[in-house]
């Protein structure tokens, strides 16, 4: 399981984390990784909490179960904090992202994180300039995919866009991709 990155996604259903679930398996899939995918619904009703995993690998991923002890969380609502332990089964190194203006530090001490790499995201002010809605998971994907380096940065915005141009018009690509490379370049750490 050492050459195998886990990941929990965190969110209410309409935010998109099934979706970037899906593009991240997607974007890593089609450049030859190893990938799964899976939700996990609650009462599958719009602002209901749910999860979403990923598991990525250069090599066959042997797994099929849930996943349990994620090396990476991203948190795409943080009215979900009190309701959701986020943290769950992650290990002391382990990666959090979260979709907040805060910095690192101020995201820390207000939502009570101790250990942990914090790296945060002003992803819902980057949805609602990129493509009007508050829809985060594009800013979130993409940084992600720039702290972890999962693939070059062009490589991941060129498959983002071609995995989105099955599904919407240019202007939703065009927006989407806008936000994905935004939070790319505007992701914290401490």
């Amino acid at each position: 399981m050492a050459d195998i990155l886990e990941v929990r996604w965190h969110a209410r259903a309409g935010q998109g984390a099934v979706s970037a679930a899906k593009s991240m398996a997607q974007v890593l899939g089609m450049l030859g990784d190893h990938v799964q995918c899976f939700p996990e619904y609650g009462a599958e009703k719009r602002g209901a909490p749910l999860a979403a995993f990923n598991r990525l690998s250069k090599d066959p991923i042997r797994v099929h179960q849930a996943v349990y002890n994620p090396q990476v969380a991203i948190v795409l609502d943080m009215t979900l904090y009190g309701l959701v332990d986020f943290t769950q089964g992650l290990p002391e190194d382990g990666l959090i992202f979260l979709n907040t203006p805060l910095t690192p530090a101020e995201a820390r001490k207000k939502y009570q994180i101790q250990g942990y790499k914090v790296y945060t995201v002003p992803a819902s002010d980057i949805a609602v300039q990129e493509i009007k809605r508050d829809i985060p998971n594009s800013p979130m994907l993409g940084a992600v995919f720039a702290v972890q380096g999962l693939v070059p940065r062009d490589k991941f915005l060129t498959q983002v866009e071609k995995i989105m141009a099955k599904t919407f018009d240019e202007r939703i690509v065009a927006g989407n991709v806008r936000a994905a490379e935004r939070g790319m370049d505007e992701v914290k750490s401490e």
